[in-house]
């Protein structure tokens, strides 16, 4: 019997225990108020976002802005010729302006700096130049002024550490390899983390070109070209639905289908564009950060078969060429309604890096469901 009410004690203990850890964490994972960072600066306001959720930027009187990103990071733009705030919260990085030797690994946020004339900020790629779509940063790398400093998992450390390098643009990739982003800060390199893969919608991803117009200084142009895209968005939003059934997919190496959750921001495009994805509720309940998930080909069959139209994505695999090259990869997709009818089409694979002309191709998908060839610009059809 006591050593019953033993177990029952420890028990109770325990789950106090856990409880009071449990807080603390909570506690510990607060967020910063941008007002009161350092008694040195005056917060002015904070940036207007219509649709990005993964990041914030606060404006201080001073001239200094504060980015804050969703995982938790802080970083303190420094007005060119001003010094950091001596009392400023440990947890926040300074970053000097001109930022002029950034390290760029997140290869759709180029098109955000291109869009917005800043390439002269970016020093190293982790791209070679003939891996490059966006074509300012291919220009760049064959005139040298962009240098090829390793990818992600690999940098040139000597190579970045002899010309400088003020920041290290990452994806979320960088987290399969933790030792890269401890042993870049380790050398005193900020990494920045770009979450704009995190964002539901397509306005939400391209908003993040106003955190590289903060961090560069070009905030009205970041605006001017966000705001260009979100009018073209709308008014192809605006049009009648035309209800058609679209999949976008790609077919793996091994066999399985590629497909996006329906919380995905491609998904979200279909629908701007007057389609309905046909996977309506795929994934709602997973709470895993990927946007993908990969099926078997015989689930994707009982699934897509009566698609309207078929989008392959070539971002991962490569383009297609041919129907036949399509029709290749598996004896179920002849059986396909949009096969049948020829409606499918293929992306081009700059679609990924041109992050900054999502609303180019929603106008696409408006025009497939339209069959307006003529005006497409990042689909294809196979034929």
């Amino acid at each position: 019997m006591k050593k019953k009410i033993s177990a029952i004690l420890f028990i109770i203990s325990l789950v106090f225990v856990l409880a009071a850890c449990g807080g603390d964490q909570e506690e510990n994972s607060a967020a910063l108020d941008p007002k009161t960072v350092s008694s040195q600066l005056t917060w002015d306001h904070s940036l207007d976002l219509e649709y990005a959720k993964e990041f914030q930027v606060d404006y201080y009187k001073e001239g200094f802005a504060l980015i804050s990103i969703s995982d938790g990071n802080y970083f303190l733009v420094v007005p060119e010729g001003a010094q950091a705030p001596e009392d400023l919260a440990e947890e926040i990085t300074p970053l000097n302006q001109p930022l002029q030797n950034i390290y760029l690994v997140a290869s759709a946020s180029m098109d955000m700096f291109a869009s917005i004339d800043a390439m002269d900020s970016i020093r190293f790629s982790a791209l070679k130049q003939d891996s490059w779509y966006v074509e300012e940063a291919k220009k760049a790398m064959g005139d040298g002024s962009i240098l090829y400093a390793g990818k992600y998992s690999a940098p040139d450390y000597e190579l970045i550490l002899a010309e400088g390098c003020d920041l290290a643009v990452e994806n979320t990739m960088i987290f399969h390899t933790p030792e890269i982003k401890e042993q870049l800060e380790k050398f005193h390199i900020p990494v920045l983390v770009d979450y704009s893969s995190y964002e539901t919608t397509p306005q939400g991803r391209m908003e993040w070109v106003k955190l590289y117009g903060a961090l560069t200084g070009h905030e009205e142009k970041a605006a001017s070209v966000f705001d260009a895209q979100v009018d073209a968005i709308r008014e192809v939003s605006e049009k009648e639905s035309s209800g058609q059934t679209v999949a976008f997919f790609y077919i793996t190496s091994s066999g399985g289908v590629n497909v996006r959750k329906s919380s995905d921001y491609l998904p979200k495009m279909i629908d701007l564009a007057g389609g309905t994805y046909i996977f309506e509720d795929l994934g709602e309940k997973d709470n895993m950060a990927s946007s993908t998930m990969t099926m078997q080909m015989e689930d994707f069959y009982a699934a897509a078969k009566d698609a309207d139209y078929l989008i392959y994505n070539s971002s991962i695999e490569g383009e297609l060429s041919s129907l036949e090259d399509f029709l290749s990869q598996s004896p179920l997709l002849e059986d396909f309604k949009a096969v049948k009818e020829g409606h499918v089409y293929c992306t081009s694979q700059n679609l990924y890096q041109d992050s900054m002309e999502l609303g180019t191709m929603i106008s696409d998908i408006y025009c497939m469901l339209s069959d307006k060839e003529n005006d497409l610009t990042y689909l294809y059809r196979l034929k």
